[in-house]
Parts: structure tokens; C-alpha cells; sequence
């Protein structure tokens, strides 16, 4: 059923899209039948509202990775600044719980360590829904601000530092599915005390899995069906740790290049101070209204960086 969902709110919202445009195409064989200009500007309208509606499709039909459907953990660690930059990790939590909301997501704080003053030293948000890691995978890096200090007495200009780190939130369960053709199963005989039969009889069993080498094996068992059935178990647990620590080591993969978080180190910065401008190092994105990003208007940096990745066929360095 998560499955079917998922597929239906790919699918639905183009449908959604065509049924508009074909409204639109109906409104407009109408007006021009009629010779009516009244209902040109709703049409002008209709069309720009589809055309963003549009963008919007193309850029989800390009988070096809792995994990991109999955709900995302984000992290934001405050940097160097101080107090500032603990206020600092507080905005950006703000930012994304907003941007969280206009999308229709449910954001959840799940951990904090608060600053001695003020906002956070660290924190740890959940964002629950489709595509939401796809999203804001673009969100990972040292954030900048440069703003006059609220405290400050002096009113002096201070740069704030903050880091965000963004993973793809995945089930713990690991389901082991073992083909039997890739299993290699070998008898031998027990050693040790045991008695006549375990000496005199091939009851031990070693069973290895051949695309991974990881091998398990019994034999303090009497018979050999007990045996392999307990080396099967140990061999299942086995590859169980052995997904897990290829899954965790594929979800570090994912995080952007780990930088220190200061000057130099930065992929955005958000400047109220002596001007107003919020620029994307990456991309080169600029927005001049820094308060309307800060509301959670960040979704221009998302789809530029997120199709120039897809353009590129990998990451931005």
C-alpha cells in the first residue's frame, strides 16, 4: 500500500497538469469563437501557474537515486561565531521547518543541544515526506551570515557559521534474501570429543556465500540437518551486519565533502549587512530578498543546483 501511494502521487499530479492545460485549451477555442478578450488574462494566468506546476514535475522526475523518496534527517551544528552562531542554527532550523511546511511536509525537532545564550548548538530535525531527502540533499554545507549582532552593543557586523548535514532516513530492518545458488556447502567431519558418532560421521557443516566470502559453519550439533540449519542462521546474521555496514557507509557517501565550518568552507551565504543578498556559491544563485529565504523560500537554490547535478550526472564539487 506505501508503494501504491507512492506511485499514485507520482502519477496524479501530471495527470492533474494535463487535465489543466486541456481546460485551458477549451477556454481559449471558446474566446476565440466568441471573440472574447475578457477571459485572456485568466488564460495568461492559467498557463504560468501550469508552466511553474511543470517545473515542478520535471524536477522530481530527476530524483530517481536510491534514496531520494525517503523522508530526511537533517542536522545543523553550529560553527564559528559564538552565541551568533548558535542564533544562527536556530534560523536555519526556522528556514527549513518553513520551507518544510509550504511543501506540505511534517518536520519534527528529534534532538537539541541548546547554546548557552541562545539557539542551538546542535539540532536535529525530521522532514516526513516523498522526496523529501531528494530535496533537501541540496542543503548540505556550511552556511554563512553576515548580519549587525543583536548582541552586539556596539551594533557591530558579525559572520556567523553554521553546518548542515542531510541523510536519508532508511528502515533498520535489514532483510537478508540469500539465493541458494550462491551458497557453497561443504561436510566435514567434527573434530574434538564428542563421542563415536561425531568422530565417525561428516555432521559438521560450512557454508559459504560466494559473491561476499562470508562464511559460517557448526558443528557441535549430532546431525548435519541441525548443523547447517544453525550455520544458515549464523550466516544470515552475518550478511545482515554485513548490509548494514555497506548501507551506512553509502549514506556517508551521500553527505556533501565534510569541511571545517568557517570562512572558506561555505556553499551559501546570506548577507543582511551592508547589503541584502543571498548567493549560492555552487550555482551562483542570487536572491536579494533575504527575509523572504529565511521564510523557507529556498526552493531556486534546490532546482538549480539540483539539475545541474542532474545535468553533470553527479555531484557539484
Amino acid at each position: 500500500m506505501q508503494k501504491l501511494s507512492a506511485l499514485r502521487a507520482t502519477v496524479d499530479p501530471w495527470d492533474e497538469l494535463s487535465g489543466k492545460l486541456g481546460d485551458l485549451e477549451v477556454l481559449l477555442e471558446l474566446a476565440q469563437e466568441e471573440d472574447d478578450e475578457s477571459v485572456i488574462a485568466e488564460i495568461i494566468a492559467g498557463i504560468e501557474s501550469a508552466r511553474a506546476q511543470l517545473q515542478e514535475l520535471e524536477l522530481a522526475a530527476t530524483l530517481s537515486g536510491k534514496y531520494d523518496s525517503a523522508n530526511a534527517i537533517l542536522t545543523i551544528t553550529a560553527g564559528a561565531g559564538g552565541t551568533e552562531a548558535c542564533d544562527w542554527a536556530e534560523m536555519l532550523l526556522r528556514m527549513y521547518r518553513r520551507w518544510a511546511e509550504r511543501h506540505g511536509y511534517e518536520f519534527q525537532v528529534v534532538s537539541f543541544v541548546e547554546g548557552d545564550a541562545a539557539g542551538f548548538r546542535n539540532v536535529t530535525g525530521r522532514v516526513v515526506g516523498l522526496r523529501a531527502f531528494g530535496y533537501l540533499r541540496a542543503e548540505g554545507g556550511v552556511h554563512r551570515l553576515v548580519r549587525l549582532s543583536p548582541f552586539d552593543s556596539s551594533k557591530r557586523r558579525h559572520t556567523s557559521f553554521a553546518s548542515v548535514d542531510v541523510i536519508p532516513e532508511v528502515a533498520e530492518d535489514v532483510e537478508v534474501s540469500i539465493n541458494p545458488e550462491d551458497l557453497r556447502v561443504e561436510t566435514f567431519r567434527s573434530g574434538g570429543a564428542g563421542g563415536q558418532h561425531v568422530n565417525k560421521t561428516d555432521s559438521a557443516v560450512r557454508i559459504t556465500h560466494l559473491p561476499t566470502g562470508i562464511t559460517a559453519q557448526s558443528q557441535a550439533e549430532r546431525s548435519q540437518h541441525a548443523n547447517r540449519r544453525f550455520a544458515m542462521q549464523v550466516l544470515q546474521a552475518r550478511l545482515a551486519e554485513h548490509e548494514r555496514a555497506e548501507r551506512a557507509q553509502e549514506i556517508d557517501n551521500l553527505r556533501e565533502h565534510k569541511q571545517d565550518i568557517a570562512f572558506a568552507s561555505q556553499i551559501r551565504s546570506y548577507v543582511m549587512q551592508p547589503y541584502t543578498m543571498v548567493k549560492d556559491h555552487r550555482t551562483n544563485v542570487e536572491v536579494a530578498n533575504v527575509e523572504a529565504v529565511l521564510d523557507g523560500e529556498i526552493d531556486p537554490f534546490i532546482r538549480v543546483y539540483l539539475q545541474t547535478v542532474a545535468g553533470q550526472g553527479g555531484e557539484l564539487a
